[in-house]
């Protein structure tokens, strides 16, 4: 009887590890979504390295812009409120663009246009933040301090969510959050127009989840299809529909943080660690072709904010509530910490 009782702690004790550790992959994209083989599961990606980044203070690339024959990219946080502008024919910085006295937790970039891009400062690693922030960036040869407009953004229901992932959305240049979560991303919507006085509430569009543990996020040109990344996997979808269409495993990385859509559709994805490559992937003939294939019209659903939402001002932390994301990490480490104990009692000489 003894020994039914410590396989059954024994059993009970794996769960606890593996069941965390699965949904920290982010395999599941949503609780009614289900991917199938034929639907391009675990499809092998071909890779090539383009470059490697040279300029010693770029360790962390967590976000990635490739325009205008250049490739743009930012450290995650703890790096100054700066941008690198790299030349891909040597991997070579070639200019700097500081935009602000400070930054909190930047995590993503996405094009902007006009040779400028969007600096998503919208990461809560170190603690909850009432609001994060959107700051258009010029990038270019030479190293430049500017003034750059910056927008603060806040979650409708008040609450603080850890982000990675910034996406512009082509044609209407609306933004869009992607937060980083465990069982899934949510993705909220910008206002058309962004103010730089006050705050600038966001919109919940859908309830659907895409990719756990989301790093990063961008547009293809086409408007028509999104793609999402992981530490491991990049999975694409229509838009505006967000259907999955197709998963591929990435090629092992450090730390996987960015990924990038340029102009003729090649996808790029980059890693943190100084003297770190930047990699050009070749997709599967039968993913091409589900991206090439048309789109219905439409646009994302919103979920309406509750009537008289009025958003919090900047600078008062009363009553700041931890996201779903946070609660997420909290449970599974619970889980965690649940199964060492079990593990331990298990395996104690009887």
């Amino acid at each position: 009887m003894r020994d039914h009782w410590r396989l059954g702690a024994l059993l009970v004790a794996l769960a606890c590890f593996v069941l965390p550790s699965l949904a920290g992959l982010g395999v599941a994209a949503s609780a009614d979504d289900e991917t199938s083989e034929d639907e391009g599961s675990e499809q092998p990606v071909g890779s090539r390295e383009e470059f490697r980044f040279t300029d010693p203070r770029i360790t962390e690339s967590s976000g990635l812009v490739v325009a205008d024959g250049y490739v743009v990219t930012t450290n995650d946080s703890g790096d100054a409120a700066r941008i690198y502008t790299v030349d891909p024919d040597t991997g070579d910085t070639v200019g700097t663009t500081t935009y602000a006295d400070g930054a909190t937790d930047v995590e993503a970039l996405a094009p902007a246009g006009n040779r400028e891009v969007w600096v998503a400062d919208i990461g809560a690693n170190a603690a909850p933040r009432r609001t994060v922030s959107v700051t258009r960036v010029p990038f270019g040869p030479g190293d430049e301090q500017v003034d750059a407009p910056s927008y603060d953004l806040v979650y409708p229901d008040n609450r603080s969510r850890d982000a990675e992932s910034l996406l512009i959305e082509p044609g209407t240049g609306r933004l869009f959050v992607l937060t980083k979560e465990v069982f899934g991303g949510a993705l909220y919507r910008a206002p058309a127009e962004l103010s730089e006085d006050g705050t600038n509430r966001l919109e919940r569009t859908g309830d659907q989840r895409l990719v756990g543990i989301a790093t990063d996020a961008a547009f293809f040109p086409d408007g028509d299809h999104v793609v999402v990344r992981d530490y491991s996997q990049a999975v694409f979808y229509t838009w505006p529909d967000l259907e999955q269409i197709g998963d591929v495993v990435l090629p092992e990385q450090p730390q996987g943080e960015a990924i990038a859509v340029d102009a003729e559709d090649r996808v790029h994805i980059s890693t943190e660690g100084q003297d770190s490559p930047v990699l050009f992937l070749t997709l599967p003939e039968e993913l091409r072709t589900a991206l090439n294939a048309p789109v219905r019209d439409g646009g994302p659903t919103i979920v309406e904010t509750p009537e008289g939402f009025e958003p919090p001002e900047p600078d008062d932390e009363q009553g700041l509530t931890l996201g779903p994301g946070r609660v997420n990490w909290l449970v599974g480490g619970i889980l965690g910490l649940v199964g060492l104990v079990l593990l331990v009692r298990a395996l104690r000489p009887r």
